[in-house]
């Protein structure tokens, strides 16, 4: 079982379902035949012993029969709260003339806010540059025990992306794959998420839904969608699928693979609904040119990496 990165916690399983009577789309369509049909594939991986890092038996069966799992308490409060002190300001230090270039991130702004209204973020590509505590994170033994039993034994940071989701403007994220977007980047969907909770998650602030058991659906054809963000997905609302959302608390996290079916609604609340996804690969599954070194985690690096 899954201890805290500075604490123990025990670790378990969220399963209320949002029942819906109509058939999704996604069932009528055919995956690209140039993929795998199931992603991650199933390692013989090693359960975690109680008290130890990385998923237990439970969570293993969880994760690979639904396609994602929840594992509370993975960062402690005293990690949280650094999360919380850095998050603090982004939105403006963001908004300064060349902070992309200076911090050697990527921002991608709220679409729809009001004339005069402060601009908002809504995702930070590469926060580990700009967060310590981010940083620190994906490369902590509570983050990587969990990688080397889904991945393998070499694991390297994919992308770290924080989202902001703010109060009352953090705006809905359609139903999609990841892999629809990295296909164009990597030659297979090795990829594992975790997606780890800086604030409490719930329908009110835009949880995260899960399509269980999609990541055995393949890779879906692609729906066009009118944003600067998230302009990949699947067609249908997020109330016209079965899903399950996913309420979380502060530090919790959600792991989850490159082919199961997700999306969030937006953030209606007063409350914001900010969390950090740490996406994990294989070194050497990148098209082209390999990524940095100091994207390495763990066992053998890419060797085209520098």
């Amino acid at each position: 079982m899954a201890p805290p990165i500075a604490a123990d916690h025990d670790a378990g399983m969220s399963t209320a379902t949002a029942p819906a009577p109509s058939i999704p789309a996604f069932a009528r369509l055919q995956p690209d035949p140039a993929f795998p049909l199931i992603a991650p594939q199933q390692l013989p991986a090693i359960p975690a012993a109680s008290g130890q890092p990385g998923l237990d038996a439970s969570q293993l069966e969880h994760f690979h029969s639904r396609g994602w799992v929840l594992v509370p308490g993975l960062a402690d409060a005293a990690t949280v709260a650094l999360l919380e002190q850095e998050c603090e300001g982004l939105h403006e230090r963001m908004a300064e003339p060349g902070a992309d270039e200076r911090d050697r991130v990527h921002v991608s702004w709220e679409e729809h806010a009001e004339p005069g209204r402060p601009r908002r973020v809504r995702q930070l590509m590469h926060s580990q540059r700009v967060c310590p505590t981010i940083d620190a994170i994906s490369r902590s033994e509570a983050v990587l025990a969990i990688m080397r039993q889904l991945i393998g034994p070499d694991v390297c940071l994919f992308h770290s992306k924080l989202m902001m989701k703010a109060a009352r403007e953090g705006s809905f994220t359609p139903w999609h794959q990841d892999y629809q977007y990295w296909q164009y980047e990597s030659l297979l969907p090795t990829q594992v998420n975790c997606m780890l909770y800086v604030d409490g998650a719930d329908l009110g602030n835009g949880c995260l839904r899960m399509v269980d058991g999609t990541q055995r659906s393949g890779l879906l054809p692609i729906h066009r969608i009118a944003s600067k963000s998230f302009s990949i997905g699947l067609e249908g609302g997020l109330d016209d699928w079965p899903s399950t959302p996913i309420p979380a608390n502060p530090g919790d996290a959600i792991i989850f693979g490159s082919y199961v079916i997700h999306g969030s609604g937006p953030n209606t609340s007063d409350r914001h609904r900010r969390a950090n996804t740490f996406a994990f690969d294989r070194p050497g599954n990148a098209r082209g040119e390999a990524l940095p070194l100091e994207f390495h985690r763990c066992g053998r690096p890419d060797p085209r990496s520098r």
